[in-house]
């Protein structure tokens, strides 16, 4: 993923890369440190060390190239899941809990770059554009998966537990990119183990 400073032997790696993954990996560089409104065409090809005609035979537009590499980004959260759900069978905490530390872990970097959610949709007033309404889609997603993570952990109401953790996920990660506060991977599973623990089981009184 990209941050403002080069990645330790980034140049040597970019330069294996194929012509439409270096395009990616260029915009990523740049749409995170600059923003994507700010960045233009001519800007990631010359990062990408090609050309615009070349761009616009991987990506007819700008806006091609923005949702398909935000459609990367949400699949790398999808494929967590996956994993998560995979090591952790039927067992809804353990599920929640992973889930929970994977984004933890994850916090000293969108501290350094960023959330590529959060930082495009201030790109992206209209509504409709593709790219929005892709990260709106996967965001349903997500919440749906947590929801049933927590109907296999017991809790008496599933949908509205995944919503405080949500809320509590995509706020440590807000925190973590303004600074507002310390530890916040230590205190969101803190916090999110006692969402299942006040959650109690089905039946319980």
């Amino acid at each position: 993923m990209a941050s403002s400073t080069p990645r330790p032997g980034r140049d040597t790696r970019v330069a294996r890369l194929p012509p439409r993954e270096r395009i990616l990996d260029a915009a990523e560089e740049l749409f995170l440190r600059e923003g994507i409104r700010a960045v233009g065409v001519q800007a990631i090809a010359e990062q990408a060390k090609t050309t615009k005609m070349a761009l616009y035979r991987h990506f007819a537009t700008k806006d091609a190239l923005i949702e398909e590499w935000l459609r990367i980004v949400a699949a790398g959260y999808s494929t967590a899941f996956d994993r998560t759900e995979a090591e952790h069978p039927g067992d809804g905490r353990a599920q929640v809990l992973a889930v929970t530390h994977f984004i933890a872990e994850g916090l000293p970097d969108v501290a350094q770059r960023g959330c590529p959610f959060v930082n495009s949709i201030a790109g992206l007033p209209d509504r409709e554009h593709p790219a929005r309404r892709l990260i709106e889609d996967h965001k349903a997603t997500q919440r749906r998966r947590l929801t049933d993570m927590c109907e296999r952990a017991g809790l008496r109401d599933p949908d509205e537990a995944a919503a405080e953790i949500t809320f509590l996920m995509e706020g440590a990660q807000i925190s973590a990119q303004n600074g507002s506060v310390d530890r916040a991977g230590e205190r969101l599973v803190a916090a999110v183990e006692a969402v299942l623990d006040r959650g109690g089981t089905v039946g319980a009184r």
